[in-house]
């Protein structure tokens, strides 16, 4: 009922609905008309055959006759009379059981549907609103931003054009303004100037309009586009203080970074300040059929292992957790560190046949983008794509076919291949060639992209090591923006981030903390004004003015959130 005022007020002042209601009101008066009508000729009939009724009694009879309720406790005995009945009845049926519901529906009903769904949808933002985030569409990046954001309490607001779609999405939780993304005023309802960020991934060129726009509205406030296009790059770019992200590009270079043996034993990941966060496959050291404990690598080296990922399945590691020959290694240190590590627990003579190809299934932007990362390597590589546009005049590691026919897997080489990268958009295919080729290699490194969250886990049953998305990638990208170096997606529900030191954490420590028995996340480093310390000893006290750094699932990181 609260809305209730402000719903009546843009309904009356609307001037199609008032236009609409003298309508409305029109035809009611027209059959008030017409039942006025057939009360006066009911008693002139009535004194016809003989009878008379009082005239409320005739309005009672024209209604029920009417509205095809038909009591039948007064009935006409001529023929003249029940002529006269049947043109009431008829018109009743016509006037009041489908003409008036239309015209109501029409008129008043609809308009007023209309009428709650734009007075609940707002169309500006409240004056003092300030350091807000500022999205001009929705996709799976955004979709993916809109639920980083909302843990990380930020405030945002999505530009929706059509009242219908904004009504939908209000609904469903966003926080939604009605307006066009080109438009000027929708930007100062939006009050731009104060905001922090505008996110624009829509194409090229509505990207490039709401840059300019915005720009026209705010000369200083941060603007970040996607960029499918290289020669947009530059036009993009122009409004000034932008930040042009290519995406899928992105998305490429990070899939074919993860391949195994790119350049040295481990695989860097994330690199940030003196902090190095690397991977590598245990069949590739010493360590298979060993536990942590004995092992004692921190001590040795100074790495520490941060997690384990084993077929698919993310772990803390325990001391007493046993390093199986189908374990990934997560390690976390300086990159002395790491090379000590490599040292001494590394195999590198044999790790591949030294042509052994990378086999990439999809050459579409991600698909090139991961060839220009094997090319910078030195990699051998072969491209599977179906469309025939995109394998002409590449040359003979360009195959034309369709990668789920096995005739086309051998041309390119898969029985040879030390990793298979699937670079589709379609998550469907993504599982199916996924699982085809674990049937084909099963201990070949698989590499996918997702598109939706929900087929993650999907393609680490299939068989896929890893996975990266592009809607987590882009996401994350933006809120570094926003925060420089605040989250970095290890892999797709495996996040990197960095949060305050808790005040209820200051003055314990590490080992009286339980963060990792509480909320699932593990600390791999600290960082101090001027200094980070990698791997930190346990039983140090935490200082009021230090950061963790921590690594944890998706689920995790929440828990630590809500706990701390």
């Amino acid at each position: 009922m609260k809305f209730l005022p402000s719903q009546l007020l843009f309904f009356f002042q609307n001037k199609t609905t008032r236009k609409n209601l003298t309508l409305l009101a029109k035809f009611i008066a027209f059959i008030l008309t017409i039942v006025f009508l057939y009360s006066l000729l009911f008693h002139k009939l009535m004194l016809y055959e003989g009878r008379e009724y009082s005239w409320v009694t005739g309005l009672y009879w024209t209604l029920t006759v009417m509205s095809t309720l038909g009591f039948g406790d007064i009935t006409f005995s001529t023929d003249l009379g029940l002529l006269f009945s049947i043109v009431v009845l008829s018109s009743g049926v016509i006037l009041l059981l489908i003409m008036l519901p239309f015209t109501f529906i029409q008129f008043f009903y609809s308009p007023w549907l209309e009428a709650q769904s734009k007075s609940r949808t707002p169309r500006e933002l409240p004056e003092n609103t300030s350091g807000h985030i500022i999205i001009t569409s929705l996709d799976p990046i955004t979709e993916k931003l809109v639920a980083k954001l909302r843990k990380r309490d930020f405030q945002y607001v999505l530009v929706v054009a059509e009242l219908q779609q904004a009504a939908e999405l209000y609904d469903a939780g966003y926080r939604v303004v009605v307006g066009e993304p080109d438009d000027p005023e929708t930007y100062h309802r939006l009050r731009v100037k104060k905001a922090a960020l505008v996110v624009a991934t829509s194409d090229d060129m509505i990207n490039t309009s709401v840059a300019f726009t915005v720009r026209e509205t705010s000369p200083n406030v941060s603007i970040v586009t996607s960029a499918n296009h290289e020669n947009s790059l530059d036009i993009l770019q122009f409004p000034g203080n932008i930040h042009v992200f290519q995406f899928a590009r992105m998305l490429g270079h990070a899939l074919g970074n993860r391949t195994i043996g790119l350049g040295r034993p481990v695989n860097f990941v994330i690199s940030s300040d003196k902090l190095h966060v690397a991977e590598i496959p245990a069949i590739q050291t010493r360590l298979c059929g060993k536990n942590l404990i004995d092992i004692g690598m921190r001590e040795k080296t100074g790495v520490t292992v941060v997690g384990l990922w084993e077929k698919g399945m993310f772990h803390l590691p325990q001391p007493e957790t046993v390093i199986s020959a189908t374990t990934m290694l997560l390690l976390a240190g300086t990159e002395r560190q790491l090379g000590k590590f490599e040292d001494m627990y590394a195999i590198i003579e044999g790790m591949h046949a030294k042509d052994a190809p990378v086999l990439v299934l999809g050459g579409g932007r991600v698909g090139v983008a991961v060839v220009e990362t094997l090319e910078e390597h030195g990699i051998s590589y072969r491209v599977v794509e179906k469309r025939a546009v995109l394998t002409e005049d590449k040359g003979e590691r360009y195959i034309q076919g369709d990668a789920a026919d096995i005739k086309v897997l051998e041309r390119a080489g898969v029985m040879e291949a030390r990793t298979i990268i699937i670079t589709t958009h379609n998550d469907a295919m993504n599982i199916y060639l996924a699982f085809y080729c674990r049937q084909l290699r099963p201990q070949v490194q698989i590499i996918s992209r997702a598109t939706n969250e929900r087929s993650v886990a999907k393609l680490h049953m299939a068989g896929a090591d890893l996975v990266l998305s592009y809607a987590s990638m882009g996401a994350n990208s933006i809120i570094n923006v926003l925060k420089s170096d605040e989250i970095s997606m290890f892999t797709e529900g495996l996040n990197i981030f960095r949060r305050p030191m808790p005040p209820s954490l200051v003055g314990k420590n590490l080992v009286a903390s339980h963060i990792r028995q509480r909320t699932g996340c593990s600390v791999i480093a600290i960082k101090s004004p001027g200094d980070i310390i990698v791997g930190p000893d346990p039983l140090v006290p935490l200082k009021k003015n230090e950061e963790l750094i921590l690594i944890g699932t998706t689920e995790a990181e929440q828990a630590f959130l809500d706990l701390f």
